[in-house]
Parts: C-alpha cells; structure tokens; sequence
C-alpha cells in the first residue's frame, strides 16, 4: 500500500497545495477527562442514514496501540441499542463496527503504530462492508437496518460519546467524509489527493492545517476539551516526520525524488506510492537497542528491542541477535543496523570477547544475520556511520590487555570482514561516537585524555584529527546528532555526571554545555537519535531510564519513560535517521 503525506507536495508547493489533519491528545485508556474530542451536530438528519445507501471513510494515524481508541462513535449518550454507528481500533489492533449493542464487524487487518490507514465503512441494502487500506476487511448482513442517527443529537470524533477523552485516540485522522451513497462497491486503490464533496456527502472535515471546525456540508463542529485539563483536537499539518527546516515553497519536486518510501507519514499529495522510495524522504526515527545484560552483572543478552523516536512509549520485540554480548558497537545506515565485537562472558582470568558483527534489516523485525568479523576481538567501542560506512573505533582488547587506537571500516550495504581505516589520535576505550553525512566524530574515554575529541572525513580513510575537548573529561559519555549538531550526554569524571554538552560537527572545537539529563548515571548504554531528537536509553542502576532533548533547542533533558524491558548495562543503539540520514 501506498501512503499519502501531508507534509510534502509536488510541482510548484505553496501551502494553500497542502490539507492537514486534526490531532488528538489523549492520554489515556479507558477513563475519563484527559482530553477532549470533536463534536459534529447531526443538523438537517446529517447523519441519519435511514435505509439507504452510506459510506463513513477516513485516514488515521495512531501515535500507540493495544488500547481501545474510538475513531468516530455516531450513537448518541447511553444509546447501545439504537442504530447508529461506532468504529473504533480495538486493543486487539483491528478495527472495529459496533451497532444495535454488538460488534457486528470485527477486521482481520493488523494495525500498526505510528503509520497511516484508509478506512472505510459502506451500507447498501442489507450488506454492510468495513474496507481497510482499501481492502475489504469483513462484511456484516441485516436487512432493514434503519440508522437513526445519534440520540443526543450530535456524534463525535477521535473519543467516545461523552466527548471526555473515554477511549480516546492519541493520533491523527484526516479528510473524514460521510456521504448519503455508495462510493465503494468492491476493493479500491486509496485515495492519493484530498477528498471532495459528492453529491450525497453531508460531512468533510478533518482537512484544515489551521482550523479544526473546517468542514464542508450542514453540520457544526466544536472542538470539545475536558474540563480536567483544557486538553482539546489541534488542527496540524502533521509533524512528527517532517524533517527540520522543510520548506512548503521551496523543499518540493525533485529535492526530494518523485516518490516517498511510506513509512508513518500522509499527505494530500499528488503522488502515492509503495515503499522503496527516496532515501532522503525517509525520516522514519526507527530506534534499535541490541544486545546487552538484564542486570549488572547478570546474563548478557540477545535481544533486540525498537522504538520510534517521534512517539514516547515502551519499546518492542525485534528479533535476537547471534551472540549474546554487551559493550559491543552498534551503528546504521538509513536502512540497515549492524552490532560488532562485545564482552561475552568473564572468565578468570582474562575475558570472553567477540569479534561477530550481525546486521538486521531496521524497517524489518527479524532476528540479526552474520555480517562479518571486525580486524580483532574487543568491546566498549566509539562508533559513528553515515548512509554508506561504519566505523568501530578503538576498544578494549583483553588478548594483550591494552586499549587501542585503531579504527574498523565496514562497508553497510555488503557483508564481509572489516578493514583498516586508520588510527584514533589517543588510544582508548568506553568513549562515545556520532556522525553527519560526511563526518565521524568520537568523544571522551578512559584510561587517559578523557576529554578528548577527534573526527574523521568519513569517505577517506586516514587517521582522526583533533577536534577539540569536552566540557569535563569523562569515559562512558554517548552521544546522537542531527546532520549538523553533536549532542554528547552522561559518563563518569570519575565520579558520575548529568552533564550534555554539544558540538557544532562542521566546526572543529570545544565542547559547549547545552544542559543537564534527568538521571545522574555513567552506564546510559547509547544514545541514537532522528533528525531532530536524541535518546539516551537506559543505565545500569536504572534499568528502565529514557530521556530526550531536542538536538536543536538547548536545555536539560525530558524523561522518556520507562523502556519496557531490562536491556541494560552498554547494550548498542543505532536508528534508521540519525545524523542527517533521513
């Protein structure tokens, strides 16, 4: 399937060419007052169908799932029996139509996260069809169904019929149309531009980038907020994966290709096409965190978690890797993660170290492949990658008990051993890595010159030079970038630090202090990051840390939440968007 975006557009652009979309803040689950709802009178019987023929059609786009969430809800207050209609995203992760006190539809279609689909419900005579994606996704028979319309007078959209964020949707739904006919009588190719009135339509909305009661037909919309919080619908263009400093006049056309790979993003555009697409469109900020130990000390690990940087929430299964391991290196492409080296397990009285790389497709879960080998077994590397290279530097190597200065290339795209790309400025260990396009950049470490910061051109191999030097001179510091700035977070000096400081990465010198994280720990695993925001995930006495900045806005960190699981203790992170790669 295709995606249609609203953050992009082709040909000349200019923002009248761009519909938006309406957001929904909701917070909760199944209680009430955590946020409000859009409320649609059914003035002049609008949304009283009778006998006749109907089509109720929408986009949606949920920010979580495993929770019910109501996406339009035509019954009425306490009007379980009467026959109106309810469609909502079930906890099961399917959609859902409920009328005359049963669910009369339920869809066999998965429901994703944080990526857009097309629904449709149509009645003709008895037949009743629920189309998702633009496939028909379960039908319903009864015939003389005569819909009466909403009890209380009016329906509501993205909660429940109470309007006070009860099943409420944490997301976005956009070009909702209900019309007085049959518009899809079998399987259909999604719409790829926005809606327009039929005939028989007698309800548009959800369309406006600045107004959330912008509808076409008779009845009035209110954006309806709690009384709890004053939390009500927002009229957006859709944000979460526009990429920092896009243009609506002038980031069109062949900037960015002629097609768009339709991960987690809609729009009213002009074109709609499969996945495959631009690289350069991507910004998916697909999040994996690989390897590692459950508890200090205990157990080292296989399994690979995700996350979406965009959304806050718990990470997900991936898959496993090949070697259980931690302080291994992890690093990306915008389509590929890669994880090498890593301690394994103690023994008395040198260690058990790796010299394995796996590699795992981001955008598929799936358990890592074998890669290749790096040069030598080790573990607590700085990496850094752009779209084409990863580097694994420096480390720990317990055959001859030193740390080294030697940097590991590997090419992403094609398996194989690593090779020689040239040397660290000082040897060392425990120290952090980042990267833009064109520059790799590796901070802090330990045993000496902790505040030590080097760089490399990416493309040409060769020894680092001299960047410039840390705030405070710590090992265990990690660090993420946009394509312009380095953001470096945590580590130890040698007592634990809160400190972040930031770089310029086309700029060589010092660190600047650009605020605080939450939590005061040395043993955050990693930090990754999209192109606008960076994650540190985890430490070793707080198993389940998260905390975020914004690369672009100087200040302390926000916490996250908790990760969802016990990966801790130097696991790797990489994305599919760090750096500049989305």
């Amino acid at each position: 399937m295709g995606i249609l975006r609203a953050d992009r557009i082709t040909g000349l652009g200019g923002a009248n060419a761009i519909s938006g979309s309406v957001f929904f803040p909701h917070d909760g689950d199944v209680s009430a007052g955590e946020s409000g709802a859009l409320q649609v009178f059914n003035e002049n019987d609008a949304l009283t169908f009778g006998t006749g023929d109907w089509t109720i059609e929408f986009w949606f786009y949920a920010n979580r799932v495993g929770v019910v969430q109501n996406l339009y809800d035509g019954r009425g207050t306490g009007a379980g029996t009467n026959t109106a209609v309810l469609i909502r995203l079930s906890d099961s992760n399917n959609i859902q139509f409920f009328t005359t006190n049963a669910f009369r539809i339920t869809g066999s279609t998965t429901i994703i996260k944080n990526a857009w689909h097309h629904v449709a419900l149509t009645r003709t005579g008895s037949t009743h069809t629920l189309y998702v994606n633009g496939s028909s996704d379960g039908t319903y028979s009864n015939s003389g169904m005569d819909y009466i319309g909403p009890t209380n007078g009016f329906a509501v959209i993205g909660s429940d019929d109470n309007r006070d964020g009860r099943y409420g949707l944490n997301g976005y739904i956009s070009n909702l149309r209900v019309a007085k006919e049959l518009i899809y009588s079998a399987a259909f190719s999604v719409p790829t531009t926005a809606l327009s009135p039929t005939s028989n339509t007698t309800l548009l909305c959800c369309q406006s980038s600045g107004n959330v009661h912008a509808s076409f037909g008779d009845p009035t919309l209110t954006a309806f907020a709690s009384n709890t919080n004053s939390k009500g619908p927002e009229a957006s263009r859709f944000t979460p994966n526009t990429p920092v400093g896009f243009s609506t006049t002038t980031d069109v056309g062949s900037q960015y290709g002629s097609t768009f790979d339709g991960f987690g993003s809609f729009a009213t555009s002009t074109y709609m096409v499969p996945p495959g697409g631009n690289t350069r469109e991507r910004n998916r900020g697909r999040a994996l965190i690989m390897g590692g130990a459950v508890s200090p000390g205990a157990t080292n690990t296989t399994q690979i978690k995700y996350f979406d940087i965009a959304s806050q929430g718990i990470t997900e299964d991936f898959g496993q890797t090949t070697v259980a391991r931690r302080a291994q290196g992890a690093l990306s492409s915008s389509t590929r993660g890669c994880v090498g080296g890593g301690f394994v397990a103690p023994t008395s009285p040198a260690h058990t170290v790796s010299d394995v790389i796996d590699f795992v497709t981001i955008a598929n879960t799936a358990n890592a492949i074998d890669f290749g080998n790096m040069q030598s077994t080790g573990y607590h590397y700085g990496t850094a990658s752009n779209q084409t290279r990863g580097l694994f530097a420096g480390g720990y190597r317990p055959n001859n008990s030193a740390v080294v200065d030697t940097i590991d290339l590997i090419t992403i795209a094609t398996t194989g051993n690593a090779s020689d790309f040239g040397n660290l400025v000082v040897a060392r260990r425990s120290f952090g890595g980042l990267a833009s396009p064109t520059r790799g950049i590796f901070m802090g470490g330990a045993p000496s010159t902790k505040d030590e910061i080097d760089y490399v051109t990416i493309a040409t191999t060769g020894n680092a030079t001299d960047f410039g030097n840390l705030t405070d001179g710590r090992d265990f510091v990690h660090g993420s970038s946009s394509s312009t700035r380095g953001v470096m977070g945590g580590g130890r000096d040698p007592n634990t630090t809160n400190i972040i400081d930031y770089i310029t990465i086309a700029s060589t010198g010092n660190a600047t202090d650009f605020g605080d994280l939450t939590q005061t720990s040395y043993y955050f695993n990693a930090a990754t990051s999209n192109s606008s925001r960076a994650v540190w995930v985890a430490a070793s006495t707080i198993v389940n840390s998260m905390e975020y900045v914004t690369i672009a806005t100087l200040g302390n960190s926000v916490d996250w939440g908790d990760q969802g699981g016990t990966i801790q203790h130097s696991s790797g992170a990489c994305s599919d968007s760090h750096g500049g790669l989305s």
